[in-house]
């Protein structure tokens, strides 16, 4: 078959127009191929259809830190969803750097567990502006603004302060004499160390009898547990309770008890919140006698509740987990469950 030749354009004028129409087609056609290339994957332009989850986590602090650390990971994989991952190692900075990495990569939702309740506003009117939706799980943020995020997914530190409260009233109800109580708290400005002691003191502020001689932040963790507890025992001779805001802090301080020639679990019972695997052990030995349950397995819930803004349905603002309270005689048949 014959081909025509092209006609070539005769004059200067007319080569320098058809220079700058072939500049401005291959100038179009770069745009709407990063165009589709940015339109077909997730938040971060992978192009592989995912959705994107950015986590910012507290750290590593204690068991039951480390085991919701791994729900995420693995229901996240379960779920098909594209996990960025950050431990803040317990910095409230560096979860904040790790939220606006994320804002960076557009990622399509972010969550995190808030070390502290104060301080996010900016951060968050930042992934707000972004137009990046957020969750928080297992920590509330103390915000005048509940539209920086969408929702809350967690447990109810105050009520799990008034359960431990309510085992103490009930083990002491026949009793008139005086019940001295120490408290090791959580992290200070913590959701659950101001809420898990709101609940607690509603309770036993009802009936004088319950006196709390001393009170102290040991920041969710073992050795520090111990630490404060030997001060505790130092200072205070009569010691009737140990209430320990997480079974880290309280298996640190069974290690200062014993070492101090007393019995955890009868010269000074032990209530504590969590729910790990060894603090059923130690409830099985007779050295913790109840602990209430803060499940840390949120990840199914999570994915779910970021599928969905995914979707663009609507979410609930505040998401509980489902949570019971274990005393001595369940822990021997309820530690087989324990998944942490």
């Amino acid at each position: 078959m014959r081909h025509e030749p092209l006609i070539e354009p005769s004059t200067n004028k007319e080569k320098h127009v058809l220079k700058k129409l072939l500049t401005t087609l291959a100038t179009a056609s770069l745009a709407l191929s990063a165009l589709a290339a940015c339109g077909d994957g997730g938040g971060d332009g992978s192009g592989d259809g995912k959705t994107v989850l950015g986590f910012a986590q507290v750290g590593a602090e204690s068991a039951w830190r480390t085991a919701n650390t791994t729900s995420i990971q693995e229901s996240a994989a379960a779920a098909g969803i594209e996990l960025k991952f950050s431990d803040a190692q317990q910095k409230q900075e560096n979860q904040i750097k790790a939220i606006r990495s994320f804002i960076q990569q557009r990622v399509d939702v972010i969550a995190f567990s808030p070390i502290v309740e104060t301080g996010w506003d900016t951060v968050l009117k930042e992934a707000k502006d972004a137009k990046i939706p957020v969750v928080l799980t297992d920590r509330a943020v103390d915000s005048a603004d509940d539209s920086l995020y969408v929702t809350f997914l967690g447990s109810d530190f105050v009520e799990e302060g008034r359960r431990a409260a309510n085992w103490l009233v009930e083990e002491y109800k026949d009793s008139d004499e005086t019940v001295n109580i120490v408290e090791l708290q959580g992290t200070t400005g913590s959701a659950p160390a101001i809420d898990r002691k709101t609940g607690f003191e509603e309770i036993t502020s009802a009936d004088p009898k319950f006196q709390t001689i001393a009170s102290q932040a040991a920041d969710f963790t073992r050795a520090k547990g111990k630490e404060v507890m030997q001060a505790f025992l130092s200072a205070n001779k009569d010691i009737d309770v140990l209430y320990a805001h997480n079974d880290d802090m309280a298996l640190g301080a069974i290690q200062a008890i014993e070492e101090a020639g007393l019995k955890p679990g009868e010269d000074i019972k032990i209530i504590s919140v969590d729910g790990v695997k060894d603090a059923f052990v130690a409830m099985t030995e007779g050295k913790i006698n109840v602990v209430v349950e803060c499940n840390p397995l949120l990840g199914p819930q999570l994915m779910d509740v970021v599928a969905k803004i995914a979707a663009g349905q609507p979410t609930e603002k505040r998401i509980l987990t489902e949570e019971g309270v274990f005393t001595m005689d369940q822990a021997a048949a309820e530690l087989p469950n324990r998944k942490y």
